[in-house]
C-alpha cells in the first residue's frame, strides 16, 4: 500500500515537472523571456514551485532561457523603437531582469546622446522633440545637449 502511494506520488510530481517544462517550452517558442518572466507564467497556471525549477533548469542548461541574452536582445529592440535607457532599464526591470544583467546590455547598445540626437531630428527638433524624448525615457544630460544645439542653431 506505502509503495503504490510512492509511486502515485511519483508519478504526479513526473507529470507535473513534464507540464512545467512543455509549457515553458511553448512560451519560448513564441517569443524569448526571462527567467523571472516565465516563471511567473508557470506560477499563474499553477504549476509547483519545484516543477518550475526544475524546467527553468533545464531550459537554461540547454541555453533556451538566458537573462543576459534577453537583457541586451530586448535593450537592442527597444533602444531602435526610440526609447532611452531609463525607460529600458524600467522595461527590463519589469521583465525580471537583474541589474547586473541590464547594465551590460545597456553598455552596448549605441550612446544614448547619439540615439536622442537621432530621434529629436526625426521629431523635427526643438522643445516639442526634447520633451517628447524625456517621456521616453532620454536622461536630462542628453537632452541638454540637444535643448543648447538648438538655441545655438536658431531651431525650435
Amino acid at each position: 500500500m506505502e509503495d503504490d502511494r510512492r509511486e502515485a506520488i511519483g508519478d504526479a510530481d513526473r507529470a507535473e515537472r513534464r507540464q512545467a517544462l512543455s509549457r515553458a517550452t511553448r512560451a519560448l517558442a513564441r517569443r524569448d523571456h526571462s527567467a523571472a518572466s516565465l516563471r511567473s507564467k508557470l506560477d499563474r497556471a499553477g504549476i509547483p514551485a519545484r516543477a518550475q525549477d526544475e524546467a527553468l533548469g533545464v531550459l537554461a542548461r540547454a541555453g533556451y532561457l538566458d537573462d543576459a541574452r534577453f537583457a541586451r536582445d530586448r535593450a537592442a529592440h527597444l533602444a531602435a523603437r526610440g526609447f532611452g535607457d531609463e525607460r529600458i532599464r524600467a522595461d527590463l526591470a519589469s521583465q525580471g531582469v537583474s541589474p547586473e544583467a541590464v547594465e551590460p546590455a545597456l553598455a552596448q547598445l549605441e550612446p544614448e546622446g547619439e540615439r536622442a540626437q537621432r530621434q529629436a531630428a526625426k521629431l523635427g527638433g526643438g522643445l516639442r522633440a526634447s520633451r517628447t524624448l524625456a517621456r521616453r525615457g532620454f536622461a536630462e544630460e542628453s537632452l541638454e545637449g540637444l535643448v543648447a544645439q538648438d538655441d545655438d542653431t536658431g531651431v525650435g
